[in-house]
């Protein structure tokens, strides 16, 4: 009898892990087709929205920064200077939970639609500026994803 409802526990227990899973995945997926929408509009603070305060960003330059504020300026400058314009697409190759509340997304990017790109960038024979994209999120104490 005590096998009987441990056996039912743990298996109650994993469904409700696994219908987590499938939420905070979802809620993931809703956020990297977020930034691509943002992006395409031009809008920096909705493409910046779920930076956290202190998170890091390494650019497609290799250039480093720290910060919401710095993401948010940056993406300013960008929309309305070199990218402004641009349509930014998005896949997603891989989404690994390695704890409930870290997601790591691995994302195939394309922009396109340059007037000029910066020096050192190049563009497939489409037209698109190609890139890979390691996003890191963890969920917040208020259950929702930065």
């Amino acid at each position: 009898m005590i096998k009987l409802l441990l056996l039912a526990a743990v298996a109650v227990g994993a469904a409700i892990a696994g219908a987590q899973t499938i939420d905070d995945e979802t809620a993931i997926r809703t956020i990297v087709q977020d930034e691509a929408s943002a992006w395409t509009h031009g809008d920096a603070t909705a493409y910046s929205l779920h930076f956290a305060d202190d998170g890091a960003f390494t650019n497609i330059l290799g250039e480093f920064s720290i910060g919401h504020d710095v993401l948010l300026k940056h993406h300013e400058f960008l929309f309305q200077g070199p990218y402004r314009g641009t349509t930014l697409h998005h896949d997603i190759v891989s989404l690994k939970f390695p704890r409930p509340d870290v997601a790591v997304v691995e994302v195939l990017t394309s922009v396109t639609g340059f007037q000029k790109l910066a020096p050192g960038l190049a563009t497939d024979a489409k037209g698109r500026l190609r890139t890979r994209l390691l996003q890191v999120l963890v969920k917040d104490i208020w259950n929702s994803w930065l």
